[in-house]
């Protein structure tokens, strides 16, 4: 019988890492609107009122768009609390927002000065255009952040490479110049007072300050003093390969088990492309591990990595570790290939842990021996789910999990896998009222 062997569970924040950034961004960002709103009154509304509903969705456009830069700018402190998959869903609702304040903005201002000259729509829309300074870049600005809204559309995203979709996405940073230029030239609001231009200033200098040393900064600096490079490539099956990855001070690498880089190897065909690969192994401070599995022309390649080839890392990213834990013990459930960060975690995470891995083949489990040895090692539980569901219901539906882990609601639960399983399984956690505190589940969502 094996002897238990537990890691001492570490003490908890007396504030939640996840609920303090929630806090702490909507607070910040509830404050800029209240200052926005103050600085529009402050400089005199229109005597018109569209004209000054106008105006005041203009404003509160410029600022939602510079709380989009803040949410894809990959700042670590809000990262490691909310995790990238959260934080671009966030963006991608806030880039919804920004759409329809924008459009406002161009409606009303239009149409009330139409109103004010006593002239036609379109006749006034012209004269704007041709005659007064910034209106033309607002206008090109804003067709392309119809642009890149519609190449996010889920529709087109999956009929998109990545790589294209993130070329085009970048015009968003072309259009915020645009739009700032544009409110230096016509916005009221802007030039109305010396401590408005200092507001506004230090918006856009923080919003792009913030992408430029979460995006640019940090990632040159750490790839320049860590030196990455492969040292190893081992098949673990007929489609599945680990990378083994080496460099200097790596012990000052600020990763954890759960998180993933964007992977960049340095070879004539794939310097271009950026992979999101999880670590499958907790960072010793020697090597970085991933595990991928051939399922695209990315991963399939990298079978034939060579020993020495560079390797540019973006990261450690996401929200998938142990800083998140809750209660003594955990529930880890992996689904395939996602077996990769959860046979990391099982490394680090504390207390008594269950683990429940799916796969449609019992051939089909990945790193299974190093998951057992783990097991054995630490005293926990592995279960290997394989084949079609039984006739009780889903492998993974309420009624197993509650057979397979009867105290699954006094358990942290993290969930890594392809997204229908995820999905299915989360599900499930709410059928049985596991608290939503408790559930840690990620997705490699990627925003540009």
């Amino acid at each position: 019988m094996t002897t238990m062997t537990q890691t001492a569970v570490r003490p908890r924040p007396a504030i939640r890492p996840r609920i303090a950034a929630r806090a702490g961004l909507f607070l910040f960002l509830g404050a800029n609107v209240a200052a926005v709103t103050v600085l529009f009154f402050a400089a005199g509304p229109s005597d018109n009122v569209l004209i000054s509903i106008g105006r005041l969705a203009g404003l509160y456009g410029a600022l939602t768009m510079a709380f989009q830069l803040l949410l894809v700018a990959r700042l670590p402190w809000l990262d490691r609390r909310l995790g990238m998959d959260r934080l671009t869903g966030w963006h991608r609702w806030t880039g919804f927002g920004l759409l329809w304040t924008l459009l406002a903005h161009f409606v009303f201002i239009v149409f009330g000065y139409a109103q004010v000259e006593d002239n036609g729509v379109a006749d006034e829309f012209v004269t704007m255009v041709t005659k007064l300074e910034g209106i033309l870049r607002a206008v090109v600005a804003f067709a392309l952040i119809l642009l890149v809204g519609a190449v996010s559309a889920r529709f087109a995203r999956r009929r998109l490479a990545y790589e294209t979709w993130h070329f085009l996405h970048l015009y968003t940073y072309a259009a915020v110049v645009l739009a700032f230029t544009h409110q230096i030239a016509l916005g009221g609001s802007f030039a109305s007072s010396p401590g408005a231009q200092v507001y506004w200033w230090a918006v856009w200098g923080v919003a792009l300050g913030s992408v430029v040393a979460g995006r640019v900064v940090l990632p040159l600096a750490r790839n320049l003093r860590h030196r990455l490079k492969v040292v190893a490539v081992v098949p673990e099956s007929h489609d599945v390969v680990s990378v083994y990855i080496s460099g200097k001070d790596l012990d000052k690498m600020p990763a954890r088990a759960g998180q993933f880089f964007l992977w960049r190897f340095m070879t004539r065909e794939r310097w271009w492309q950026a992979n999101p690969f999880s670590l499958s192994a907790a960072p010793d401070g020697r090597t970085l591990r991933l595990t991928a599995k051939a399922a695209g022309d990315g991963s399939a390649s990298l079978r034939s990595l060579k020993v020495g080839t560079r390797v540019f890392a973006e990261g450690p990213y996401g929200a998938f570790t142990t800083m998140h834990q809750q209660k003594p013990d955990a529930l880890l459930v992996a689904g395939g290939v996602g077996i990769t960060p959860i046979r990391a975690l099982l490394e680090e995470i504390s207390g008594h842990v269950v683990v429940l891995y799916r796969v449609r083949d019992a051939r089909d489990a990945v790193l299974l021996p190093e998951l057992i040895g783990l097991a054995r090692a630490r005293g926990a539980a592995v279960r290997v789910l394989s084949g079609p569901s039984d006739q009780a219901g889903p492998v993974l539906g309420a009624p197993n999990l509650r057979r397979l882990v009867p105290d699954i609601a006094d358990r942290d639960v993290f969930v890594c896998g392809p997204p229908g399983m995820t999905s299915a399984t989360l599900r499930s956690l709410r059928e049985l009222r596991v608290p939503g505190s408790q559930v840690h589940a990620e997705r490699f969502s990627l925003a540009a």
